[in-house]
This record gives structure tokens, sequence and C-alpha cells, in this order.
């Protein structure tokens, strides 16, 4: 409390500044409540605070109780310049020995005639050219350039028609089929009449077609084949995604007499780095609470220290994290090497989890993932706290509460000091008025008494 104020003399007195000490000394209990309104709204952004790192933990903790991070696995092969490898759903750890018999060709037919050039000489005026069953009809004179753009330009052909330059004045049609594998393979009858060179096709065995015949092609439509653990499998592209369960690969050298090593294990990787997540987010977490812990120690209104949520979430999170299953080999989480620090922070042991997910897997999988577990457990509790109308939303409502109810504290207690200084106002201006009068009287006084010593 300030010393009262004290008046001194009734000259040149500065009742203006009277006022505003003694309405400072009448407004310390509001400054007092606004002090606290303060703290508390600042406590209630550090409720939001702690919200938040709830959720992060709970998202952590969700991660490692999804079953799906014990079924992803992961593959490689011991040559990828001939073999490159995926994983999918359906993989399951084993090793398998792949041979590239043969890759999977598209057909390649040629004309065996060849034309001067390709945009000026007429190779037919009619007819037309069948090719897997789809007709091309030609009804003017076309170059061979015009023949290509017509059998391009007819819907679904299944084929792509270029001309190119087999040697000095020597161009050729050359028909490429759009899909690999046999079931892309074509034949084509040639009807076409007219022209001044004609285009001729390759048919060996003369039976009116050609692509029937290997010697036809230049390149023959072939299924890619490989030998997977000595069981032959087929496909139409380099693409094999039905020989190895849940994996997919693809083929890219031919080489009978190798033989590729292809691996599937399990990908400890991604569980490794949702651990890592886990732990990132607990240790957030704790240096939060320690903050908060020694802000309130040493009297710091605007912190949640001695919120009894906060120590409430603290020991739940403690207990689950150090909680043990009897039932299994590995049976709590140090054993996993999610180890406590001796600051009651969590670190990851490296080589004691993965030699765990090794050697333990289901008893892992088990710990982290079943309702029971520590993480499905963790999560639920965590959910408990974050959720609406959970334990930190009914903190804040009643940290709101306590905010509304100070601001009808301090809007009445502001009212009642207006009054207060109004009435200040009112009394020091009548006293002024006062002085005022009576200093003139003074005067007046003084003036007639000087008068009458001059007599």
């Amino acid at each position: 409390m300030s010393s009262p104020v004290t008046l001194s003399g009734f000259n040149n007195i500065d009742f203006g500044s009277i006022v505003t000490a003694l309405m400072q000394q009448a407004s310390e209990p509001l400054t007092a409540l606004q002090t606290r309104q303060d703290s508390i709204n600042s406590q209630i952004k550090t409720m939001a605070s702690l919200g938040n790192r709830v959720s992060a933990l709970k998202a952590a903790a969700d991660d490692l109780a999804d079953t799906e991070q014990f079924t992803a696995y992961s593959s490689s092969t011991s040559d990828n310049t001939a073999i490159t490898s995926k994983t999918g759903t359906g993989a399951m750890a084993g090793h398998y020995d792949v041979q590239v018999l043969d890759l999977a060709r598209a057909q390649v037919t040629a004309t065996n005639s060849a034309t001067a050039d390709s945009n000026t000489t007429i190779v037919a005026s009619g007819g037309s050219l069948t090719i897997g069953g789809k007709t091309v009809n030609i009804t003017g004179d076309v170059t061979l350039t015009g023949l290509a753009k017509a059998i391009n330009n007819t819907k679904d052909m299944g084929v792509m028609a270029s001309v190119v330059r087999s040697g000095a004045n020597a161009y050729r049609l050359v028909l490429t089929s759009e899909t690999t594998g046999q079931e892309g393979a074509f034949t084509l009858t040639n009807a076409l009449t007219g022209g001044t060179s004609a285009v001729t096709f390759t048919d060996t065995d003369h039976d009116g077609t050609t692509g029937g015949d290997t010697a036809d092609n230049a390149v023959q439509a072939t299924n890619a084949k490989v030998l997977v653990n000595n069981i032959e499998a087929q496909s139409s592209t380099n693409e094999f995604s039905e020989a190895i369960p849940g994996v997919t690969f693809t083929v890219l050298k031919k080489d009978p007499a190798a033989t590729i090593g292809l691996d599937v294990s399990a990908n400890a990787d991604a569980l490794t780095a949702s651990v890592n997540k886990f732990v990132s987010a607990y240790n957030d977490m704790a240096n939060f609470m320690s903050d908060q812990n020694t802000a309130a120690g040493k009297g710091d209104e605007t912190s949640i220290g001695h919120s009894p949520v906060l120590r409430q979430l603290r020991n739940e999170i403690r207990g689950l994290l150090l909680k043990s299953t009897g039932a299994l080999s590995i049976k709590n989480l140090s054993q996993a090497g999610i180890e406590f620090t001796p600051g009651g922070q969590l670190k990851l042991n490296s080589k004691v989890f993965t030699a765990a997910v090794q050697d333990h897997p289901g008893d892992i999988e088990a710990l982290f993932t079943s309702k029971t577990g520590v993480f499905a457990s963790l999560s639920a509790s965590m959910k408990t706290y974050s959720r609406t109308g959970g334990f930190l939303a009914a903190t804040k409502d009643r940290l709101n509460s306590q905010v509304k109810g100070l601001d009808s504290q301090i809007a009445s207690m502001q009212a009642r000091l207006a009054k207060q200084k109004l009435s200040l106002q009112q009394e020091f201006s009548a006293t002024d008025s006062l002085m005022s009068s009576l200093k003139s009287q003074s005067s007046s006084l003084s003036s007639i008494g000087g008068s009458y010593s001059t007599l």
C-alpha cells in the first residue's frame, strides 16, 4: 500500500495531482484483479499448447499401434541392372532365385520392298491393307508417308506405322505393335493395288498373310519368361506381379545362365522412424512439463505447473510407458530398446530395438498394437484428454469461467472508481472555489488595513 496523501498548506495546491494519487491508491485492488486475469489468460494459452502436445503424442502412439507397421516389407535384388523390385500388400519374408529366360518384346514387321523416297513415289492407288483384323482402305494415290498416316489415323489399329530409311534411296514401311508380348502379335493381309512402286511384305509360308511365321517379322512378339525358384512364369510385359506373393519385379536383362537373388524382409526402417517420432513427441512433452513445474516453483502465476490435470497427465503417461505384459518375452518398452534416461526423457537404443524386432517380431507387435498394449493404451488415454469435453477442455472451460467472473468484478470496480473520482473532483473543485473566495477576501482586508495605517 502506498502512503496516504497529505496536504501541506492551502497555497498553490495541485488538486489534479492529489486526485490522481488518491485514485492510484484506490485502484490497487483493480490492478490486482487485472493482473490475475492476465495470468489466467496466459494459463489458457499454455493449456492450449499442452493440448497440441497431447495431440502430437497421440498421433505418434497411433502410428505405433497400427498393425500395418508390422506388415511392411521391403525387397532387394542382387543385381539391380537385371531385376528391380518393390513390395506391396501380401508380401512375406523369403529368398527367391530368379533366372531371366526372355524379355517381353513387341512385334515389328517391315516391308521387304523399298521405295526411292517417302514423299513423292506413289506406292498404292487403291485396295486395302488389313492389320490384326482392322482394314485400312486406300481410295487414291498415296506415298509411303501417306500410307503410314492412313494406318495411324485408323482407330484402335493396335499398331504404329512409321517410315524408316534403310539405305541410300531406300525407304521402308515399319509396323510396330503397341502392346508387348504374344498378346500384341498381329498378322496382315496386303491387298493394295496400283502405284509405281508396289508395297510388299514377306510371306514365308505363302499362305497369303504376313506375320504368322517368325521369319516374316523383324522382331517376333515374345512374352517375358522367368524361372522363380525353378518354376516358370510368363508376362506380356517385363513386369511380374504374381510370381512372388506381394512383390512386383521388373526384368531388364535376358541372361538364362545368371541367377539373381531377390530377398523380401521386414521393413524395420518405417517402424524405427515411427518410434523416433514418438520419442521426439514424448521428450517435447516432458520438457514442456518440466518448464511449467520450474516456473510454478518460482511463483510464476502464468504457468500451469500447479494444475491438477498436468500432474495427472504426467503420471498417467509415465505409468503407461512403464507397464509390463506378463505373457511375452518382450514385456516392456525398455526390453525393446525404448528407454528412460536419468533426466526423465526417452531414447531409442537402436541395437536393442533391431534385435528385438528380428528375434521377437510377434512380441513386439503385441506389445505395441494389442488393445492392452503400450501404445494402444496410451492412444486411448490421450483421447480422454484431447477430445471434446475431455480433461483439457474442462480445465480450459473452468479457466474461461474465472476470466468471465473477473470481467464482472473488474467492470463493477471500474464503475465504483469512476464515481469515486468524480466525487473527489467535485469536492476539490468546491474546495478550490472556497479557497479562492477566502483568498480574495483576505486581499480586500489587507487593502483596508493598509489604508488605515497611512492615516
